[in-house]
């Protein structure tokens, strides 16, 4: 990996560790479901506008079921559930639950894709559940419904995430990386438009969280995708991947510094199994045991 290569992972796990505090500011006064159609919306806009810029072609029309239910699967439902965690919960814990991503991609691969699940991926699930465990019985929130349900949420958001990966594999079209994120931001904005008139808007819109709410969808969204997809066309989607082991690392850094969050060794503990339960799928080796 180059030297610019490495400051632009850098700066995306930092720009999406940022997400998590920005949804701790919006959640709470505009709602689970404002906060994601705001966020997905905007930056579906955003990257439209790129595509014209640089010309690329919008297939939107020869694929919109398609894209619909990616945009559902990938954006949508996800940031419904990460918008309603940050409501409940530090944006640290969010971020860590997140990083179990590649643990559920795993499993669904394994279930819908036919990819052997081995020792070394089961050993990965084991500390993932371990890491999610010294975070929720011994980190700085007291244990409730609310933090259960919070953490349910991320869950499912990551398990979305998964079928979404499962998913985008099995699409029958051929599509550039740039028109599949353009169209799960836009799919997402419009599978969510008509669940807004239901959800009216809790708090106050100050210009604080007009600011944040701009600064979740054109930066951590929308700036944050065309920086994914160049890491994954110049150093391939594995190394890309390695974003997730950094993302909890700025996602607390940042809740510490801005909202004062608190940060314990047991968050500490947890975050660090979490990110050696994702590095042992994701890096499992070609000759590993598969489990019979």
């Amino acid at each position: 990996m180059r030297h610019s290569d490495f400051l632009r992972l850098l700066g995306l796990a930092s720009i999406w560790g940022a997400s998590f505090l920005f949804m701790r500011i919006i959640a709470p006064q505009l709602g689970a479901l404002w906060t994601a159609e705001i966020r997905v919306g905007l930056a579906g806009l955003a990257l439209v506008g790129w595509m014209f810029v640089s010309k690329q072609p919008i297939l939107f029309r020869q694929h919109w079921k398609s894209f619909l239910i990616l945009g559902a699967i990938s954006t949508a439902l996800p940031a419904v559930f990460y918008a309603y965690a940050a409501i409940h919960i530090p944006a640290g814990y969010s971020a860590i639950m997140n990083a179990t991503s590649p643990l559920w991609g795993a499993v669904m691969a394994a279930i819908f894709l036919g990819e052997q699940f081995t020792t070394r991926k089961m050993a990965g699930m084991v500390a993932g559940v371990v890491g999610v465990g010294l975070l929720v019985r011994l980190g700085p929130v007291a244990w409730s419904t609310e933090l259960l349900l919070a953490l349910l949420s991320c869950s499912a958001a990551t398990i979305c995430y998964a079928l979404a990966g499962v998913y985008t594999k099995k699409l029958s079209v051929n599509v550039n990386p740039v028109l599949m994120a353009t169209a799960s931001q836009v799919g997402g904005a419009v599978f969510l438009l008509p669940s807004l008139p239901f959800s009216p808007i809790p708090g106050t819109v100050t210009p604080t969280v007009m600011l944040a709410a701009a600064g979740l969808a054109l930066l951590c969204s929308a700036v944050a995708y065309l920086l994914y997809f160049r890491l994954i066309h110049d150093v391939g989607p594995t190394k890309a991947l390695t974003v997730t082991f950094l993302i909890p690392l700025f996602a607390l850094l940042w809740g510490s510094i801005f909202l004062h969050e608190v940060i314990t060794l047991n968050m500490l503990i947890g975050c660090a199994a979490v990110v050696m339960a994702t590095w042992l799928v994701a890096y499992s080796p070609k000759k590993a045991e598969v489990i019979k």
